[in-house]
């Protein structure tokens, strides 16, 4: 193709390289346009799979898809890192973070969304959010970091988790860390008291796994009781300071402190900041407004999906799913635009289900039409749907390789994947500030090598 006839094609940028971005790319392969996908990272993170990374089951890179190789089976697509600051919806112009500009004649919003933390003090500055690699890595890092610091040290205060909110991410990083307790410490942490090493999930809602039927919320209580997890239901999360947290009681009124080693924030998401300068519609919690075809209402060309859109008053689940589903009829309407300009049926999620995951063995699982599920075929269920999500073959045998060790092959192992700067954390456990340890027995540790 000549670079004259490139340059003539209808231009369609998409910001934001997660499920909706690369769904609405990957549909546009064969159609007449050129295609230009913007991301601040060179790569998409698969984000259901991150607690398993703070946990040093995966490595990042077992879940990240480098957003250029999309290039090699698309060849009208080219690949930007960028940060979107504003749009010129007149001119149908975008700004991005270094001062580049960019025209289109499509624009497909597809940023995804953040950690939120309404307001609540001292909860951005004192806890770890986990909607990134980085983060995921940096909950890791933190975790056996003041974990190296505690050890062999003699104390009897507890070291005690706390995760906030009590969705899909927050039961699953619970449930994870509850099994790296009660499996491996014993022989990678051999001088931490288990017994004082406390996993706490906090919710202000009477359950856990809210959109969930009753059937699955019974079962993934259960199932994080059973690892040992406990779980705070009707407490809200008041104020966050270093190394502890506020807590009230929905139904009493009353306020308790609660010392915590490591919080780590799952309690929802919200918009970027920097939506308010897009000059598009926003909705229900900032999200931009969409009609039936995912258009932005009185803005000529552009479209958003995914977590920062929203249709209706409520709009659809935050997940892969709706994403993916409406990248795609966004790259429909596009081609049908171009192409014959037939009218279209109006966008119709498909609910094919959704699934959360306790820990070994365990998960729930809703898919229609079937009842709700629980128990280890949920869980086989839950882990190859979601190996078979993953963007690329690489990432799929990684993940499978990894995850199989963990609980197939080596299920008795401790070989646990680290990486990441962890010395700063172990100095403030030996400080004193965080402790959860038992004095180990000399005689024991000879018995040990004599064996």
């Amino acid at each position: 193709m000549s670079q004259e006839k490139f340059g003539a094609l209808a231009h369609v940028v998409i910001v934001g390289g997660g499920f909706a971005g690369i769904a609405a790319a990957r549909g546009l392969r064969k159609a007449h346009v050129r295609v230009t996908l913007i991301d601040r990272n060179p790569y998409s993170t698969f984000k259901p799979l991150l607690y398993q990374v703070a946990t040093g089951a995966l490595n990042a890179g077992d879940i990240n898809y480098y957003l250029r190789a999309l290039r090699a089976k698309q060849k009208n697509l080219r690949f930007v890192i960028g940060e979107l600051q504003h749009v010129d919806t007149e001119n149908k112009v975008i700004e991005l973070d270094d001062e580049r500009t960019m025209s289109y004649d499509y624009l497909v919003l597809a940023t995804g969304v953040g950690a939120a933390f309404f307001g609540i003090p001292g909860a951005e500055e004192h806890t770890l959010p986990m909607y990134t690699s980085d983060e995921a890595i940096e909950v890791r890092s933190r975790l056996f970091g003041l974990l190296d610091g505690v050890d062999f040290a003699e104390r009897g205060e507890p070291f005690r988790v706390v995760i906030c909110g009590a969705g899909p991410t927050g039961v699953e990083t619970a449930g994870a860390i509850a099994e790296l307790r009660n499996k491996s410490f014993e022989d990678i942490f051999p001088g931490v008291d288990r017994d004082l090493f406390e996993v706490c999930l906090v919710d202000m809602a009477p359950c856990v796994l809210g959109p969930f039927h009753e059937d699955s919320q019974k079962a993934a209580l259960e199932a994080l009781s059973a690892r040992g997890v406990k779980v705070k239901l009707n407490e809200a999360v008041k104020k966050v300071e270093e190394n502890r947290i506020l807590i009230k009681n929905n139904v009493t009124g009353e306020e308790k402190w609660e010392d915590a080693s490591l919080i780590v924030w799952s309690s929802g998401v919200g918009v970027p900041p920097a939506v308010k300068n897009w000059g598009v519609p926003q909705g229900a919690r900032g999200r931009i407004q969409v009609d039936e075809h995912l258009r932005v209402p009185g803005v000529d060309g552009v479209f958003a999906a995914g977590d920062v859109a929203v249709i209706g008053e409520k709009g659809l689940p935050q997940l892969a799913q709706p994403a993916k589903q409406g990248g795609a009829h966004i790259a429909k309407v596009i081609k049908n635009e171009l192409e014959s300009g037939a009218p279209l049926k109006p966008f119709s999620y498909f609910d094919k289900g959704t699934m959360a995951i306790v820990g070994a063995g365990s998960a729930v699982a809703e898919v229609r039409p079937l009842k709700p599920m629980s128990g280890k075929f949920a869980w086989l269920m839950w882990n190859a749907v979601h190996i078979q999500q993953l963007q690329s073959i690489r990432e799929m045998l990684a993940t499978t390789v990894n995850l199989s060790t963990k609980y197939f092959i080596a299920p008795h192992k401790s070989d646990l994947i680290m990486g990441g700067e962890i010395k700063r954390f172990s100095k403030r456990a030996r400080d004193g500030k965080v402790t959860a340890t038992k004095a180990l027995d000399v005689n024991e540790i000879k018995a040990n090598l004599q064996d």
